[in-house]
């Protein structure tokens, strides 16, 4: 509600003449412009995690992780959980809610701390599963793909190498501060304490974990087929339209691709659990479509209002600032984590960013034979880092989820936030050395 008149304002203290066309021609414009690319990805993507959750696959995929690692290493086994869930498809919202029991549990028995527990949970949900690793589904790996024509397994190698960079420092700093905890304990009277995840029969773990598989597989085999079966553009003549349909089939390769393997893991769901989740199918797919519809039109507003203000005179000033910056891996990366801090969206930030600046991005890199896929990853990556200030809608959630405060919990969180960003130009770094991909 309030990015059309944040966007507005400037206009009216520019030309207050041209609010009514610069709010219908371009702020609404490239709000459905947005929508239209990624809805479908937010909607499919919603109701995957929400059926992963009604049919008990999740707590069978957190056992399976649990006893493999040791209920001992809490932290450990609580990002693994995590980051499973988040990389195969599931929305990290819903990671949050499936994981807490667990982590709740694990973190009692351990004797962790409670407040470190946010800070887990963001770890194996919200930074290195979410935007480093190759074939992501989750939107902030997508969104580059249509402004540099790159698919969701840019840069494996780099992306690979950034996410265990993340893992392992992660990990460590949160274990130390375990560590140093370890008189405190797990807290006494803790709030919105879960109730104990349920005990009786579950799937077997292979057959639950085989929708993310399914999800991952038909990801990276769509991702390569697809630009064989329509070629480098695709045209539809339908008998009822004046103007045939042209799509640039580059653009949307891992789109499509994406929705594509979300809805085959959607129909697995059900196929495999169908007794399981036909009692609840109605009322929680409902509460999927709401998230992702409010998910949709939260970060497609963040667009139109990135699109208002790069088309200002003031923002000629901030881009002349950063141009700067001389090397375009770095340029990319800071202008993309300072305009996701300053939305405190990941997707907000990242789209803005590419809105305003990938033209920019894209020459600079081109100019330096840097591959795209480079600067996808760098890019993806950058917007996970700084996104998680105080202000983040994910950061919100999971305090609230646990029950725990800004101040009991979010230094930790920003610590992670720190190792996140580092981390970016980490794979700056071993890119222009080792020139891996």
């Amino acid at each position: 509600m309030f990015a059309p008149i944040a966007a507005m304002l400037p206009v009216l203290l520019t030309e207050p003449a041209a609010v009514p066309a610069v709010f219908t021609g371009l702020f609404m414009a490239k709000t459905v412009y947005f929508i239209e690319l990624y809805f479908p990805i937010f909607l499919l993507g919603a109701i995957f995690g929400k059926l992963i959750e009604l049919s008990g696959f999740s707590q069978s995929i957190a056992r399976a992780i649990i006893g493999l690692v040791g209920p001992q290493r809490a932290i450990l086994s609580i990002v693994l959980v995590a980051a499973v869930l988040c990389y195969g498809g599931v929305s990290l919202f819903v990671v949050v809610f499936a994981v807490y029991p667990f982590a709740a549990v694990l973190f009692r028995q351990a004797g962790v701390p409670k407040r470190l527990m946010a800070a887990t949970l963001a770890l194996g949900a919200f930074s290195f599963t979410m935007d480093a690793l190759p074939g992501t589904p989750q939107i902030q790996n997508i969104i580059p793909t249509a402004f540099f024509h790159t698919t969701a397994w840019a840069a494996p190698i780099l992306g690979t190498i950034g996410g265990l960079v993340v893992l392992v420092s992660g990990v460590t700093y949160l274990q130390w501060r375990a560590r140093q905890g370890a008189a405190e304990g797990y807290g006494a009277d803790q709030l919105n304490e879960p109730a104990l995840p349920q005990t009786g029969s579950r799937t077997p773990w292979p057959v639950a974990i085989l929708p993310l598989v399914a999800v991952g597989v038909l990801n990276k085999i769509l991702t390569s087929a697809i630009p064989h079966w329509f070629g480098a553009t695709y045209v539809v003549r339908l008998a009822g339209l004046k103007q045939p349909i042209s799509v640039a089939v580059p653009k949307v390769t891992a789109i499509w691709a994406l929705e594509g393997a979300l809805l085959a893991g959607v129909l697995l769901v059900v196929a495999l659990a169908f007794n399981t989740i036909r009692r609840q199918f109605v009322e929680g797919t409902k509460a999927a479509v709401a998230g992702a519809l409010l998910a949709a039109l939260n970060t497609g507003s963040e667009y139109g209002f990135g699109a208002v203000i790069a088309a200002l005179p003031g923002f000629l000033v901030a881009r002349d600032a950063l141009a700067t910056i001389p090397d375009p891996l770095i340029n990319a990366a800071v202008a993309t984590t300072a305009l996701a801090g300053m939305t405190g969206s990941a997707s907000g930030g990242l789209s803005i960013a590419l809105s305003a600046l990938g033209g920019q991005f894209m020459a600079a890199a081109q100019a330096a034979h840097i591959p795209l896929a480079v600067l996808h990853r760098v890019v993806a990556m950058a917007s996970g880092g700084m996104d998680t200030l105080p202000h983040n809608g994910a950061v919100i959630t999971v305090l609230a989820v646990t029950g725990l405060t800004h101040r009991q919990a979010y230094g930790d969180i920003f610590a992670i936030t720190v190792i996140k960003t580092l981390t970016v130009f980490v794979v700056i770094g071993v890119y222009y050395v080792t020139g891996l991909v």
